[in-house]
Parts: C-alpha cells; sequence; structure tokens
C-alpha cells in the first residue's frame, strides 16, 4: 500500500510497506489499540501520526476481511447443517 501526502513544501512518502502484517486477528486488533492510543496522546510529530494513521487504516481493513472470511465460513457450516440463514443479534439481546 502506498501512499503519499504532498505539502506545498514537500512530498512526503507516508508507506508503511516495511512493517509486517500481525500474524492473527488478535494482534492486528491489540497494534491498533496501541495506535489509536499513540494518535490520541497528541504528541506525535506530524510525520509520525500520518504513518501511524496510515498503518491503522490498513490493520482495519486487514481486520474486517478476517471477519468477513470468519462470517463467510460460518455461513457455509450452518448451510451444511440445513440453516440457511444467520440472524442478527437484537438490539435488547446480550452476549453472555
Amino acid at each position: 500500500m502506498r501512499g503519499i501526502l504532498e505539502n506545498k513544501q514537500q512530498v512526503i512518502d507516508v508507506s508503511n510497506d516495511k512493517t509486517p502484517s500481525p500474524t492473527s486477528f488478535e494482534a492486528s486488533l491489540s497494534e491498533l489499540e496501541a495506535i489509536v492510543k499513540e494518535m490520541e496522546s497528541g504528541e506525535l510529530p506530524l510525520n509520525e501520526a500520518l504513518e501511524k494513521f496510515e498503518r491503522g487504516i490498513a490493520l482495519s481493513r486487514q481486520s474486517q476481511q478476517v471477519l468477513a472470511q470468519a462470517e463467510q465460513k460460518v455461513r457455509i457450516l450452518l448451510q451444511e447443517q440445513g440453516q440457511e440463514t444467520l440472524r442478527d443479534l437484537s438490539e435488547d439481546s446480550e452476549l453472555k
């Protein structure tokens, strides 16, 4: 993924291609939470904040894909068991 921010004074490459992807959904989520905390602190220099933001977007997209794949697997398993569709949880139902 490549991202370039153009400024009147300079062009800044904010790509983060060298950073390895986390090995699991949980690792991605953990890294994303850490990035959010760092960015919320307001203490990052602009260039570093842009790099963290781009990394966070990439992690978010990766996590969404993993969740979509997991949902698809659940749908397939339910179809194999004779259930047609997944139901959405109602707003007043609780997970226990």
